[in-house]
């Protein structure tokens, strides 16, 4: 595989990405990690608007279900600037007014809030949010841990504010450097992986309104990040984790007479693993990876149906994340390259 590089634009520490559909077309967006703005973009990499100036802190960004094609939220971690500096983390939502401009509103309080997504399951909608620690005294304290933290998406999101906040209720306590997040689809429902010093968990809402949520451990190693796909075709999924906390191995997970073990660890050690996205370009599944040290490089994973491919598409940009779209008949990624302060797009020829 082979990609072509372009530099769409240049933002302070930009960190999280997302696509973002409204007024019949999509956007791309990226937000930044300490104190600057959100950008909007069209698919060609064309910046459109300006979300917000600061403040940053933004770890995930993504789009609320329930609103009009012209009427689009966008929801957002805000003032998490670092795991030393988040205690005052929220989850905020962002709204066009009729003027044109965007307004911020708070969802919730959520101190150390790093990851959280939506899933879906039986036409309900729920969030599920990971703190990556509950506290700290001092740099670099990793002695309180995260939780794990599920809700009801409410279907009026601007019924909530800061007095009159969402209520989150913890799932599961105890993760260190709960980190890795994963939105999985499988017999028709989404449920999540989360990553922690603990181990990968596998999260899944309630099969009906009310139920309960559950959830099982997979691996007990450790994880920093992880995704979840059929690699080498054989129709079970292969668990790919990223190890330790912003660490540097790369290691492949195949489920085996009802337990995973080691398939696969790449030779080369990337510190700082960070980027990760999986996709499927002419019905193969590929992960694309990045790491913040050394090399700085952008790769892609796949199976060549005898042992897993390692290829590097770029060098020295450093990605925090990446994610994958089509534009027409184009395979791209849109790239926060933040060691470089980049905003790039790549067009992908397998």
């Amino acid at each position: 595989m082979k990609a072509d590089k372009k530099v769409i634009d240049h933002l302070n520490k930009c960190y999280a990405l997302t696509e973002f559909d409204y007024d019949g077309e999509r956007h791309l967006v990226v937000a930044a990690e300490k104190s600057d703005p959100c950008y909007i973009y069209n698919l060609k990499g064309e910046r459109t608007d300006t979300l917000w100036e600061g403040p940053g802190g933004v770890m995930t960004v993504c789009q609320y279900p329930f609103t009009a094609d012209n009427d689009p939220v966008l929801l957002a971690t805000r003032e998490f600037y670092s795991p030393n500096n988040s205690a005052a983390a929220t989850i905020s939502y962002y709204t066009r007014e009729a003027d044109g401009k965007w307004s911020c509103h708070k969802l919730c309080d959520l101190p150390f809030v790093h990851r959280f997504g939506i899933l879906e399951r039986n036409g309900e909608h729920y969030l599920i949010a990971c703190t990556l620690k509950s506290a700290h005294a001092f740099k670099d304290d990793w002695t309180c841990p995260g939780r794990i933290w599920v809700a009801e998406l409410p279907k009026n999101i601007r019924d909530y504010s800061e007095e009159n906040q969402l209520v989150l209720t913890p799932l599961v306590s105890g993760l260190y450097k709960n980190h890795g997040f994963c939105k999985c689809t499988e017999d028709g429902y989404n449920y999540a992986l989360v990553g922690t010093d603990n181990g990968v968990y596998k999260v899944t809402p309630p099969a009906q309104k009310g139920g309960e949520w559950t959830y099982e451990t997979l691996i007990e190693d450790c994880a920093s990040d992880m995704l979840y796909q059929d690699y080498d075709g054989d129709g079970e999924k292969e668990l790919l984790v990223l190890s330790p906390f912003h660490g540097e191995n790369l290691t492949v997970y195949k489920k085996e007479n009802g337990a995973f073990r080691c398939i696969y660890h790449a030779e080369k050690k990337m510190p700082f693993l960070h980027a990760i996205w999986g996709a499927e370009l002419n019905g193969k599944q590929y992960a694309f990876l990045g790491n913040r040290r050394e090399d700085n490089e952008l790769f892609v994973l796949y199976h060549n149906g005898k042992d897993y491919v390692i290829e590097v598409l770029d060098k020295g940009a450093g990605p925090t994340n990446v994610m994958y779209y089509r534009d027409g008949d184009k395979h791209m990624l849109f790239a926060a390259n933040r060691e470089t302060d980049e905003v790039a797009l790549y067009e992908l020829h397998v």
